[in-house]
């Protein structure tokens, strides 16, 4: 490949992305409360106005990056912005971003309510979109059905496989990962199931249902996706190290486990995605919200990791400016972070184009059996 090392840039502004974690965006017009609060990640409380989301790392991102898409020239004011994005509708704000991030395929986390489904993502975007199942919704599923939880269970997963690409967990906000994660006696799981359904049924937190959903999900072989590291404040984030993983990685046989977002244990990530063959990472999510940060961020997690073991995502929900913004910035991140390896002549310009098409989506169609163009 001949290429000048002006060339990465250009070359990875071209590649299509698949972001292998992602939700959907807003459907709905709202007001600017709502959208600066969903530039704030670790508050589940309205954002104070003191806070002056904006005036963040992701805020000021925005403005750089977000601006020009809505014909605004970068760096706009904040009230400009808004100003603008507010004169639009819903549709057509998500169908702009969503355009111009240049993904060829989403991986959707479906479990999150009130925003746009597969089709209306894939409709939006002219791209394909893919399910992946949220096990603590589908045990919420599960549970409403009465009768044997385990059944139930079993039931749900292999209908809805059918047509995913793979699941997820959100064990780290039910408990994080330390304490005993092996796969429960079925019994337990049938006496467990009978208490939530008697108590109610609300927020799944027991530790035996939790357990049994992870290893239906490894025994699955799609895919298993991990909540990793940083979110929301219900996530007791010192609980969330993947490290605190090893002895149920240990023995999750050959499905690959997908450890998301990791930060601020992107390095321990990576030690793991090296340690372990079924085991692969991203920083989707946390490259948002580093804002200009973010190529440090990437340049961290290319330290250990083994390149086929790192993807790309941006864990976008809400505003459809998420989704494209995680692609600009990763980008961004991506080509600065390689180009000063291969200016410092620590590796070749072909390697760097080759690494850059493995992370953006050649790891993705070959851990999820994406298909080119599908």
């Amino acid at each position: 490949m001949a290429l000048s090392p002006g060339a990465i840039a250009a070359h990875i502004a071209d590649i299509p992305l698949v972001d292998h974690h992602v939700h959907g965006c807003w459907t709905g017009r709202g007001d600017r409360t709502r959208f600066e609060n969903a530039l704030n990640e670790g508050n589940t409380d309205p954002v104070a106005a003191d806070d002056a989301p904006f005036d963040s790392q992701i805020g000021f991102a925005v403005r750089r990056w977000c601006a020009p898409v809505l014909g605004l020239p970068t760096h706009v004011p904040a009230d400009d912005y808004w100003r603008c994005r507010a004169a639009l509708a819903e549709d057509e704000v998500a169908r702009r971003f969503l355009g111009a991030a240049g993904v060829s395929d989403w991986v959707v986390d479906t479990g999150l309510p009130g925003v746009a489904d597969l089709p209306t993502l894939a409709a939006w975007s002219g791209s394909a979109a893919h399910e992946v199942i949220r096990l603590e919704s589908l045990a919420e599923d599960a549970v409403a059905r009465g009768g044997s939880y385990i059944d139930a269970f079993d039931e749900i997963l292999d209908d809805r496989s059918a047509t995913a690409v793979g699941t997820k967990s959100i064990l780290a906000y039910r408990g994080g990962f330390d304490g005993d994660l092996t796969d429960p006696d079925p019994s337990d799981v049938e006496e467990a199931a009978r208490r939530w359904r008697d108590a109610g049924a609300s927020r799944l937190t027991d530790r035996t249902l939790l357990r049994f959903g992870l290893h239906r999900g490894l025994r699955l072989g799609k895919p298993l996706q991990l909540h990793v590291g940083l979110g929301d404040r219900d996530a007791d984030l010192h609980r969330t190290n993947p490290l605190l993983l090893l002895d149920f990685l240990r023995n999750s046989g050959a499905t690959p486990v997908m450890l998301l977002h990791c930060y601020p244990y992107e390095r321990e990530a990576g030690y793991l995605a090296q340690a372990f063959s079924n085991v692969y990472v991203d920083v989707g999510l946390a490259v948002n919200h580093l804002g200009a940060r973010a190529p440090e961020l990437i340049a961290r997690v290319l330290e250990l990791a083994p390149f086929r073991k790192i993807l790309y995502s941006s864990d976008a929900f809400g505003p459809a400016e998420l989704h494209y913004l995680g692609a600009a910035l990763w980008r961004h991140g991506l080509a600065a972070t390689l180009q000063r390896f291969v200016d410092a002549d620590a590796w070749a310009l072909d390697d760097a184009i080759r690494v850059a098409e493995l992370i953006g989506f050649g790891n993705a169609r070959r851990v999820y059996g994406l298909s080119v163009g599908c």
